[in-house]
C-alpha cells in the first residue's frame, strides 16, 4: 500500500521518527516556557542541561554501574540541583534588568559547561545501550514499533501534560503564577517567593535533564548534543508562544511530525521546515500560536 507513491510502512516509520523528535521538543520547549513565563528568563544554558542530563545517565551506567532507571530519576534531580545554585548564585540579580543580561549570563554557562565535557570527552558521542525491559519492537500489523521510541513518547507526555495540570489548575500553580506578577502579595500570604523562584528554575532544568536521559539510547551522547537542538528548540517556544505552556507542547509534537513529514515528501527542507514555519506564525501572529498578545 503506498500513500503519494510512498509506502505506507516508511511513511509510518518517519512519523513515529517524527513524534520522539517531537516530545524532545516539547519536553525542553515546555521547561523553556516554564522559566521564561514564571521567571521571566530567556534561558540559553537549556541545552548544555540537556546534554548534562544525557551524560550524567551515562557516567552513571558506565562508571557506577547505575542501571537506566535509577539514572533517569538521579540524573534530573542533580542536573535540578545544579540549576538551583545557578539561580541562587548568578540570576536571582538580573530578575529586573534586561533579558539580554539573563540571555548573555545562560549562554556563557552553556559555553563552559559544553567546553568541561569537551575537555573529559572530546567531541564523538559516546554509546548508550537501551535498557533491557524496553529492549526490542512490537509488531502492529502496518509497521514494526521500537519498544524504546514508544516509551520515549510515552513518557514525553505523561510528563508534560502533568506539569500543565500543576501549573494551570492546582493551588501551587495559582501560587507560581501569582508570584511572578505580584510576590508581595503573594508574600503577604506567608509564601516563601524567592524559594518558590529558586525552585521552580530548578524544576525547568530538571525537565531538560529528563529529556536527556530519555534521548541517550536515542542518539550517542555528546557535548555537542544540546547546541545541536537548542535553535530548533527556541523556534518552537516562539511559534507556541513566549511562555504559553500547553503552546509549547502542542507546538513541540506537532512540529516534530511536520519535520518527520518533510523528511519523506521533499527530505532538503527537512532541517528548515521549522524556522519556515516560525516565519508564517511571526508574520500572522507576533505573539505565537497560543500567545497573548501585549
Amino acid at each position: 500500500m503506498e500513500i503519494f507513491g510512498i509506502p505506507f510502512q516508511a511513511l509510518m516509520s518517519q512519523l513515529l521518527l517524527g513524534l520522539v523528535n517531537g516530545s524532545f521538543y516539547a519536553m525542553l520547549s515546555l521547561g523553556l516556557a516554564v522559566i521564561f513565563g514564571l521567571l521571566n528568563v530567556i534561558n540559553f544554558a537549556h541545552g548544555a542541561l540537556y546534554m548534562m542530563g544525557a551524560f550524567l545517565a551515562w557516567i552513571g551506567l558506565t562508571y557506577f554501574n547505575l542501571n537506566y532507571w535509577v539514572m533517569l530519576a538521579l540524573a534530573p534531580l542533580l542536573v535540578g540541583l545544579f540549576g538551583i545554585v545557578i539561580e541562587r548564585t548568578m540570576l536571582r540579580w538580573l530578575y529586573k534588568l534586561d533579558h539580554l543580561y539573563g540571555l548573555l549570563l545562560t549562554f556563557g554557562i552553556t559555553l563552559m559547561v559544553e567546553g568541561i565535557f569537551r575537555s573529559f570527552y572530546g567531541v564523538s558521542g559516546q554509546p548508550f545501550s537501551v535498557p533491557e525491559l524496553l529492549s526490542g519492537a512490537t509488531d502492529l500489523g502496518f509497521m514494526v514499533l521500537p519498544n524504546y521510541r514508544a516509551w520515549v513518547v510515552l513518557a514525553s507526555l505523561t510528563v508534560c501534560f502533568a506539569t500543565w495540570f500543576v501549573i494551570e489548575k492546582t493551588k501551587l500553580g495559582a501560587y507560581l503564577r501569582a508570584g511572578t506578577e505580584n510576590p508581595k502579595l503573594v508574600e503577604a500570604f506567608g509564601v516563601n517567593v524567592p524559594l518558590m523562584v529558586t525552585l521552580t528554575y530548578g524544576f525547568g532544568v530538571a525537565l531538560a535533564a529528563f529529556a536527556g536521559v530519555l534521548a541517550a539510547p536515542v542518539i550517542q551522547v555528546s557535548p555537542l548534543m544540546g547546541s545541536n537542538l537548542i535553535i530548533v528548540v527556541f523556534a518552537v517556544v516562539v511559534i507556541g508562544g513566549m511562555g504559553s505552556i500547553m503552546g509549547s507542547i502542542i507546538t513541540g509534537l506537532g512540529l516534530g511530525v511536520i519535520e518527520g513529514l518533510t523528511r519523506v515528501f521533499y527530505p532538503e527542507a527537512s532541517a528548515t521546515v521549522v524556522f519556515i514555519v516560525m516565519a508564517i506564525v511571526l508574520m500572522i501572529r507576533p505573539a505565537g500560536l497560543f500567545g497573548k498578545e501585549k
